[in-house]
């Protein structure tokens, strides 16, 4: 599933192709979003912003209208100089002569302001792990409200408590901070919890300005292969009610 850093950097290709600007062309391929007048509603006017939270990313246009976008497993933003033959599109907005589309993906939604910020699935979200003042106390006041017994890589991925962080992601920062992903939430201190966070916020940043190829992935997927810290063999685990496959070293994460 796209992590934060791949939602970020889709918004970072697109705005400099949209903000400011309108629409000179907005096709809803997809019969639902044809039956909705998508076109109509959204044609002549501005997009406003482009700006994500976690895994989702939101474009904002003139009239209090805005494109909700989550991507799922399966789901992409692309941006292209020309119109391509996009299998499974569901929106595609030209502005100039750069394109814009959405593809597959478990959620596109239409929705005025209003209900956007009323909507209690996104209201849940945790505090944007990419935000550019990170709320501490916020994550904090989240995680020590979760199951104590439950552990620290799971904990992670939950949505609730910290928007943004997957798979990859919660592996890459436990071996950063050098700690042991399936250890119990109730036996990591504040600071431990802090250390994964600001390990991983750098490099998830980097990759979300920059692009996938600007994060180098150390751990994650590399079972079997010796650990980059300390020589020792990676190892790999099922983790949490989701079974999510947790990358990390015995012997320099504890």
């Amino acid at each position: 599933m796209p992590e934060g850093d791949t939602i970020l950097w889709a918004a970072t290709r697109m705005r400099p192709v949209m903000e400011g600007r309108v629409p000179d062309e907005i096709l809803a391929p997809q019969l639902r979003h044809r039956l909705d007048r998508w076109s109509e509603r959204l044609a002549g006017r501005a997009i406003r912003a482009v700006d994500t939270h976690g895994k989702h990313l939101f474009v904002h246009f003139d009239g209090d209208l805005v494109l909700h976008s989550h991507l799922g497993m399966s789901g992409a933003w692309s941006v292209a100089a020309e119109r391509r033959r996009w299998p499974g599109a569901w929106l595609l907005l030209r502005c100039g002569e750069r394109w814009v589309a959405q593809l597959r993906g478990p959620r596109l939604e239409l929705l005025t302001e209003g209900r956007r910020r009323f909507d209690q699935r996104l209201a849940a979200l945790g505090p944007d792990v990419l935000a550019e003042e990170f709320d501490t106390e916020r994550f904090l006041a989240r995680l020590r409200s979760d199951d104590p017994t439950r552990g620290i890589g799971e904990a992670l991925l939950d949505q609730r408590n910290l928007a943004g962080i997957g798979n990859i992601w919660k592996s890459e920062g436990c071996w950063d901070a050098g700690i042991d992903p399936r250890r119990p939430l109730s036996e990591a201190s504040d600071a431990e919890v802090l250390r994964v966070i600001e390990a991983v916020r750098p490099r998830m940043l980097r990759s979300g300005l920059g692009g996938p190829r600007a994060a180098e992935i150390r751990v994650y997927g590399k079972a079997g292969r010796p650990c980059p810290r300390c020589g020792e063999t990676l190892l790999v685990r099922r983790q949490g009610d989701d079974n999510r496959a947790t990358y990390w070293c015995s012997r320099c994460q504890s």
